[in-house]
C-alpha cells in the first residue's frame, strides 16, 4: 500500500477542496483506499492519477449527497476549519489548504463545477484528464472551468493577502471585544461589514448574516466572544475562568481568533481585511466542526 500512503496527502487535500469538511474527506479518502486494496495494483500505470480519479469521484459523489442535507441545516452553513499551524498534524495532510473565503464560494457552485475549479486551479490537472474523471469532454470540461472561475471571482471576498496586516487587526479586534468597548470595534470594522454565523442548532449563532458596522459590533458583543466572556467574569467577581484562553492561531492559512475553555475550542472567528478594515467576518461555533481543533498556543 506504499504507493496510496505515497498519495495521502494529496487526495486529502483533493477531498477536502472539493467537500470543506475534514470528516468526509477522510471518509472519501479512506474509501479510496478500500478502493485501491481491491484492485490488482500491478495493472495500473500510473497510481497518483488513478487514485486522484478515484477520490474525485467519491468526493463529487459525497458533495451531491452532502448538499441535499445542508440545505435543512440550521442557519448559515460555513466549511469545516483546519489548523495550518507549522506544528499541527492536518498541515502534513493538508499542504497549502485555502482559505475560508475561497470556500465559501466554492459552496455555491455546482458539484462538478467544484471539481472542475479545484481539479484544475488547485492541482493544475489537464482538462482532458478532468474530462475522465468527471464523465465530460474536454471541451464541456473547459466550459465548465471557466464558467466556475468566472463566478468565484464575481463572488469572492475582497481582502487584503498581507498576513501582518491582518494578524496586527486580528490583534486589535480581540482587545477591543475583550474589552467590551463598542466603539473600538466598530472602527475596525467597514460600514458595509457582513459577519456569518455557523452555530448549526448546535450553539449560538444568528441565523442569518448580519451587514452593518453597528449590528456586527452589537451582535459580537453579545455572544460567546472574549467580550461577553469578559461581561460573564465581572458578573460573577472573577478576574478570570479557569480553563479559559483565547489567542490567535493559522486557521486555513490565515490568522483566526480562537476561543477555548478547559482546553476545547468553542469558537473560531477568521476576519476578512481589506484597506485596513474588517470587510467580512466568519464565526463558527458548532462543535461538530471545530472540535478537531487545538487551543491557540
Amino acid at each position: 500500500m506504499s504507493a496510496f500512503e505515497d498519495h495521502r496527502s494529496l487526495l486529502t487535500g483533493v477531498a477536502y477542496r472539493i467537500l470543506g469538511s475534514v470528516a468526509d474527506a477522510e471518509d472519501v479518502v479512506q474509501e479510496a483506499w478500500l478502493r485501491w486494496s481491491g484492485v490488482d495494483q500491478a495493472t495500473v500505470d500510473d497510481p497518483k492519477a488513478f487514485l486522484i480519479r478515484v477520490t474525485s469521484r467519491l468526493a463529487i459523489d459525497r458533495l451531491r449527497w452532502a448538499k441535499s442535507r445542508r440545505e435543512s441545516y440550521v442557519g448559515p452553513w460555513l466549511p469545516e476549519p483546519i489548523s495550518t499551524a507549522p506544528d499541527a498534524a492536518e498541515r502534513a495532510e493538508l499542504a497549502e489548504s485555502v482559505e475560508l473565503a475561497l470556500l465559501v464560494v466554492l459552496e455555491t457552485l455546482s458539484p462538478l463545477e467544484r471539481a472542475v475549479f479545484v481539479l484544475r486551479e488547485a492541482f493544475d490537472l489537464p482538462f482532458a484528464e478532468i474530462g475522465e474523471i468527471i464523465g465530460r469532454s474536454e471541451a464541456a470540461t473547459r466550459q465548465l472551468a471557466r464558467r466556475a472561475r468566472d463566478h468565484v471571482q464575481e463572488k469572492r471576498p475582497r481582502f487584503d493577502v498581507d498576513g501582518t496586516e491582518r494578524r496586527r487587526i486580528t490583534e486589535r479586534f480581540i482587545n477591543a471585544s475583550a474589552n467590551g468597548d463598542l466603539d473600538a470595534l466598530i472602527e475596525l470594522l467597514s460600514s458595509e461589514v457582513t459577519m456569518v454565523s455557523d452555530g448549526g442548532g448546535k450553539a449560538r449563532a444568528a441565523l442569518r448574516v448580519i451587514t452593518g458596522a453597528e449590528k456586527v459590533g452589537r451582535y459580537l458583543l453579545s455572544i460567546n466572544t472574549p467580550a461577553s466572556i469578559a461581561r460573564f467574569m465581572a458578573s460573577i467577581g472573577m478576574a478570570e475562568i479557569a480553563g479559559l484562553s483565547f489567542g490567535v492561531a493559522e486557521v486555513n492559512n490565515g490568522p483566526a481568533i480562537v476561543i477555548s475553555v478547559e482546553g476545547k475550542v468553542i469558537t473560531v472567528i477568521s476576519l476578512l481585511v481589506a484597506d485596513g478594515k474588517i470587510e467580512t467576518i466568519y464565526l463558527l461555533a458548532n462543535p461538530e466542526k471545530i472540535a478537531h481543533l487545538s487551543p491557540a498556543g
